[in-house]
């Protein structure tokens, strides 16, 4: 099932998400659901305040984009209490960054390039690993929904100015996108 996605302004997206065990009711239908509406609504990745839940979950699907990075093939994961352990920025890169609750922003975001993470996998399997590139790059947009951030409060003051009316009009309810979503009116 899609579920609607919830845009700027909307109270869940500045949350810090609580962890969860592998009892939080159907957690594998919502799973589902996540991809379903990551799928729809043409993203790579999805945090679960995105969709209205403030719990420590997110799904990534790079695999839709490995025509142009093929290192990602077959890349889709479900990450269950992810948290950045360690920063490593000795070298960061900027890249533009978009996100399905903020429709049509894109804004160059400087990011460190790897990071070291911990997770529950799908299964509750435990994971500590070091991750880098751009992988490291959506890992870091995507749980930084899970403790309030969205990308637009990395940019620099100039660039938050200049953006200013856009997430309001977001938050207000005046944009289109062609996603479900649920904004705040």
């Amino acid at each position: 099932m899609v579920l609607p996605i919830y845009t700027y302004g909307q109270p869940v997206l500045r949350k810090v998400a609580e962890d969860i065990d592998k009892d939080y009711p159907e957690l594998e239908q919502l799973i589902q659901n996540m991809y379903d509406t990551l799928e729809r609504s043409e993203g790579i990745g999805l945090a679960a305040p995105q969709v209205g839940l403030d719990i420590r979950l997110v799904v990534i699907n790079l695999d839709v984009i490995s025509d142009e990075l093929p290192e990602y093939k077959g890349y889709v994961r479900t990450f269950i209490n992810p948290y950045i352990e360690e920063v490593d920025d000795s070298e960061t890169d900027v890249q533009e960054e978009g996100c399905l609750s903020l429709p049509g922003i894109h804004e160059k975001v400087k990011r460190p390039t790897r990071i070291r993470v911990s997770y529950l996998d799908d299964k509750f399997q435990p994971h500590d690993e070091w991750v880098s590139g751009y992988l490291a790059r959506v890992m870091q947009h995507e749980f930084d929904h899970l403790d309030g951030v969205v990308f637009t409060d990395h940019l620099t003051g100039l660039r938050k100015q200049l953006t200013r009316s856009k997430l309001q009009s977001i938050a207000n309810g005046r944009f289109s996108c062609s996603y479900k979503v649920k904004a705040r009116r």
